[in-house]
C-alpha cells in the first residue's frame, strides 16, 4: 500500500526523504531575509540620500552637507540624464501585477531581480485607503512599464505580524537586493500619490531612464484630473 507523503510537513520521516531526494527541499522563508534586507535598505537610504536630487537641490545643500561629499553625487547625476537620453527602454515582458504566495517570494521576487527591477506592493489586510490606491496604480504603472515586474502581497501573509499602519509598504529590488523602501504613502503624496510620483520613484531607483520616452509629459492637462476630482475627506474614517 503506497502511503501519502506531505512534502511540506516538518516531520523526521520528511526530512530522511529530503536526504535521499525523494521528496525537494522545503522552499526557504523569506521573512528572515526580507527583515535582513529592510534594515540594510535603511541604512543604504541614509549614505545615498542625495541620489533622487537634482544639480540644483545639490547646490541649496552645500551648507548643509559636506563639500567633498556633495561634489562626488554631480557628475553621477550628470551622467544618469545623458544614458537616460540615449538609451531606450527595455522590452516589454511583464506588463501585469503577479500575486505573490509567501512559498514563492524568493523566486519570484529575489532571484527574477536578477534580470528586472522588482517593486513589491505589501498591501493591506484591511484595504486602507492608501493600499487601494496603490493597488490601482501598481495596475496602471505594470501595463506601462512591462520591463519592471510589479508584485503584490498581503503583507501579514509576507510577515507574520506586520503593522497594518505600515500598509501599503513599496519594496523595490535589483540584484537580490532592496534598493529602495518606502513605509505607506506619506513620503509621496498620501492618498493622493498619482502614477507620476511613482514614476519618479522608479526615476530614482535607476528602473527607468530620466530621458525614456514613455515619461513624455502629457500636454492636456485633463489627464491630471482623476485625483484632484477625489474627494479624500470621504475617507476621513480610514484614518480614525
Amino acid at each position: 500500500m503506497q502511503v501519502e507523503v506531505d512534502p511540506n510537513e516538518d516531520t523526521e520521516w520528511n526530512d530522511i526523504l529530503r536526504q535521499h531526494g525523494i521528496i525537494p527541499e522545503k522552499p526557504k522563508d523569506p521573512e528572515p531575509l526580507i527583515q535582513e534586507a529592510l534594515i540594510a535598505a535603511q541604512h543604504r537610504a541614509h549614505e545615498n540620500r542625495l541620489e533622487d536630487k537634482d544639480l540644483d537641490e545639490l547646490d541649496a545643500l552645500e551648507d548643509e552637507e559636506d563639500d567633498e561629499f556633495l561634489q562626488s553625487y554631480r557628475p553621477i547625476k550628470q551622467a544618469k540624464t545623458i544614458r537616460g537620453a540615449l538609451h531606450p527602454p527595455k522590452t516589454s515582458h511583464f506588463n501585469q501585477v503577479f500575486p505573490l504566495q509567501k512559498v514563492d517570494y524568493a523566486r519570484e521576487v529575489t532571484e527574477a531581480s536578477n534580470s528586472a527591477f522588482v517593486l513589491v506592493n505589501l498591501t493591506s489586510m484591511g484595504g486602507n485607503v492608501e493600499s487601494r490606491v496603490l493597488t490601482e496604480l501598481w495596475r496602471e504603472l505594470a501595463a506601462k512599464f512591462g520591463d519592471i515586474k510589479f508584485c503584490e502581497i498581503r503583507a501579514d501573509m509576507c510577515i507574520e505580524g506586520y503593522p497594518e499602519k505600515n500598509t501599503p509598504t513599496i519594496l523595490a529590488y535589483k540584484d537580490t537586493e532592496i534598493k529602495k523602501q518606502l513605509i505607506t504613502l506619506q513620503q509621496l503624496k498620501g492618498p493622493r500619490t498619482k502614477v507620476e510620483d511613482i514614476e519618479r520613484l522608479l526615476v530614482e531607483i535607476g528602473a527607468l531612464k530620466e530621458g525614456d520616452v514613455r515619461l513624455k509629459k502629457r500636454d492636456n492637462e485633463d489627464d491630471y484630473k482623476k485625483d484632484d476630482d477625489l474627494n479624500v475627506e470621504d475617507y476621513d474614517d480610514d484614518w480614525d
